[in-house]
């Protein structure tokens, strides 16, 4: 009993000079993967944020939902369809990424930081023109082998980010939480990679660290190998690695996103295990941390 007390106290001896150098600072985290299917998960997810807030950070959520969105598509007879790892998205497809990402799956989020004494807001990029988004385009080749544009329909990424209503969340004693739909100058709505939206938020918030949460360990040098776990990256070092195919499928998007926030001025920029229970306590406020962490 009293080697547990121990134990206890010398965690949070550990923890307490990174309570201080993070005290006041925000961090924006990307929440995704095994993380948004599993219960336990869940949980510890949000009592790391909710730690996170009442140690003085301030966190800043940005979710995705594909599983959700492909559920609830199959269950309305509509067919996913997936170009580059991006799903094309209709009319049709768009009612429904729109309903599951903000009407469903934000606001559970939302619910669940409340229930654990939390206090949160959900947010999508319409709301208070948070991000603006343009039409992404790709290309891939036709049957000639030629480079062609693909039309995607209504996938967008994003062009232009107003921090000024997650900064007025964070001051009035709010977890902002970010579901990845915008706008377009028109008004269309834009179904947005998650990824992307956290990366470009953080650039915009001037963020101390960009976490985000995959279903991998973090990036290896070799995958069969473990021990070949990369604990620090140089963005300068990403090309060459994508071309050797050491960064790959999605991966790539989350480390290209993690060199842009670096550009932009974000601190820090970590990619981590989020099949860990509280892999975001154990990155912040640990000595070793985990995961790969990109720096500038």
């Amino acid at each position: 009993m009293v080697t547990s007390a121990l134990e206890k106290a010398a965690i949070l001896v550990e923890a307490l000079p990174y309570i201080k150098k993070f005290y006041g600072k925000t961090v924006v985290i990307k929440y995704g993967g095994h993380a948004m299917v599993n219960e336990e998960l869940k949980q510890a997810v949000m009592k790391d944020v909710i730690l996170m807030k009442l140690v003085g950070m301030h966190p800043v959520l940005v979710h995705g939902g594909g599983p959700e969105i492909t559920g609830m598509l199959e269950r309305l007879g509509i067919r996913s369809t997936f170009i580059q790892g991006l799903r094309v998205t209709d009319a049709a497809t768009m009612e429904v990424v729109e309903m599951v990402l903000v009407g469903k799956v934000n606001k559970e989020i939302v619910g669940l930081i409340q229930q654990l004494g939390g206090k949160a807001v959900g947010l999508s990029g319409k709301d208070g023109g948070l991000f603006q988004a343009t039409k992404q385009l790709v290309t891939g080749k036709n049957g000639e082998g030629e480079e062609v544009p693909v039309d995607l329909g209504y996938v967008g990424e994003v062009s232009r980010v107003n921090p000024e209503i997650i900064e007025t969340v964070i001051a009035k004693g709010y977890i902002p939480v970010v579901a990845p739909v915008g706008a377009g100058p028109e008004g269309q709505s834009y179904n947005i990679n998650a990824d992307y939206v956290a990366g470009a938020v953080a650039a915009a918030l001037k963020a101390d660290k960009l976490v985000m949460l995959t279903d991998v360990e973090g990036i290896f040098a070799n995958y069969q190998e473990k021990a070949s776990l990369i604990s620090s990256l140089n963005a300068a070092d990403v090309p060459r690695l994508v071309a050797e195919g050491v960064i790959a499928g999605g991966m790539i998007p989350k480390v290209e996103c993690c060199v842009k926030a670096l550009e932009a001025g974000v601190a820090t920029t970590h990619i981590i295990d989020g099949r860990l229970a509280h892999s975001i306590l154990l990155e912040v406020f640990t000595d070793q941390g985990i995961g790969t962490m990109v720096v500038k």
